[in-house]
């Protein structure tokens, strides 16, 4: 019996030394890829960098490119008023022409009669004035 304890703890040394080579094996090739997981990590970093960088200038222009178009856009606004106001200035340009064109019509047709009459006295009048020149 005391064999098969023998031959029992040989078995579990064996068994071990197997265990231990093959952990041994396994953290070799563990550490090999934690190895490369950092060389990648590292490589990721520095294209963080770079690429934080590269945002950060890409917001400034975006931010000034924003701030200039307000600028213009204020510009615009007051272009766009200047224009309106000219608009409504010959707007009431016309509306008085209008008005003063109704009025000379309105007045035309009230003294059309003396108008007449005043165009026969006139050309009478320049007849007469013909005729004394021509004596």
């Amino acid at each position: 019996m005391e064999i098969l304890l023998y031959l029992a703890a040989i078995i579990a040394a064996v068994a071990f030394a197997i265990l231990v080579i093959y952990l041994v094996k396994v953290l070799k090739e563990t550490r090999r890829t934690m190895s490369h997981v950092a060389d990648t990590l590292e490589g990721l970093e520095k294209q963080m960098e770079g690429i934080t960088v590269e945002t950060t200038a890409l917001l400034n222009k975006t931010n000034k490119l924003a701030e200039d178009i307000n600028e213009k856009t204020t510009k615009l606004n007051t272009l766009v008023d200047g224009v309106k106001n000219i608009g409504d200035s010959v707007k009431d340009f016309t509306q008085s022409i209008r008005n003063v064109s109704q009025s000379v019509n309105r007045i035309a047709d009230e003294n059309k009669e003396t108008t007449a009459e005043a165009i026969k006295w006139s050309t009478v009048v320049m007849e007469l004035f013909k005729r004394n020149r021509n004596k």
